[in-house]
């Protein structure tokens, strides 16, 4: 997994994988999953990241339409 940030565009993307994406699909207002040829997810592209992020994970999830636990799971990752 790999965390890009870019402060022009504040935008975050989290890729997740090295396949490259061929589809992708907005869940939610700025925040769109990027899909392989094989329908797994690849990567997460967030828009105004500085206003959805900004205090932590919380804010995260909760745009993502997901719990705490559930990005958890969705990632594989424990946030602190």
């Amino acid at each position: 997994m790999k965390l890009s940030y870019y402060p022009e565009t504040d935008a975050l993307y989290i890729n997740l994988s090295e396949q490259p994406s061929v589809e992708s699909q907005e869940i939610s207002e700025g925040i769109l999953l990027d899909y392989d040829a094989e329908g797994r997810l690849v990567g997460i592209d967030i828009d105004n990241a500085s206003h959805k992020c900004r205090n932590g994970s919380a804010n995260l999830t909760t745009s993502l339409g997901y719990s705490r636990r559930g990005m958890q799971l969705l990632l594989g990752v424990v946030w602190n």
